[in-house]
């Protein structure tokens, strides 16, 4: 049976480095949902034309292509927004992994999937890694990272569950907040983990 690891988080707890570690050190086929989300809406793609058509034209970069920016100001600030926008890319990113989870041959592959419980997402994987850090941690780093605001941080992570539910529901809690080096062994102590 395959070992698929769903690979989640908060938002800037560092799934990035967990992902490209396991691909790195272990040679793990990593699927990023975000990858597919990107892909949902690209140009001429009827998921853009669907937003297009509730937001206009404005929702649009000059090339044609969607101002995340512009989006992002939307759904961050209106939940009913955000909560639309999701009815239409998650089940389009869910398709997406499925798929390639089928197409991948490799024993142990990893699903790095931001939104995996929100996104009702679970069933696509057979153990559940979440990546955290203190809330302080998660704020300076996106903030620093995205280039936001602490109101602009706080509304993004605000708009996920909350990192202590999903520590709760997690087979393995890779803790993020010190060097590193620590978060590594964490995970060469996991990856052994069955």
């Amino acid at each position: 049976m395959k070992r698929i690891i769903g690979l989640t988080g908060g938002i800037a707890t560092g799934k990035t480095t967990v992902a490209n570690y396991l691909a790195d050190a272990y040679g793990l086929p990593i699927l990023d949902a975000d990858i597919y989300a990107r892909e949902a809406v690209a140009v001429n793609s009827s998921l853009l034309q669907q937003i297009v058509k509730r937001y206009g034209d404005k929702i649009l970069l000059a090339d044609g292509s969607l101002n995340r920016e512009k989006l992002a100001e939307i759904i961050f600030s209106q939940q009913q927004e955000r909560l639309w926008i999701d009815s239409l890319i998650h089940p389009y990113v869910g398709d997406r992994l499925s798929v390639e989870t089928k197409n991948i041959s490799a024993k142990t592959l990893v699903l790095v999937v931001p939104l995996l419980f929100e996104a009702d997402m679970t069933d696509l994987v057979t153990e559940i890694w979440v990546v955290s850090c203190s809330e302080q941690q998660q704020l300076e780093r996106l903030m620093q990272r995205n280039q936001l605001t602490l109101e602009q941080a706080q509304a993004r992570i605000s708009s996920q569950m909350p990192l202590s539910e999903k520590i709760h529901k997690a087979n393995i809690v890779l803790d993020n907040s010190s060097s590193l080096e620590t978060l590594l062994q964490q995970i060469d102590i996991a990856i052994f983990h069955q």
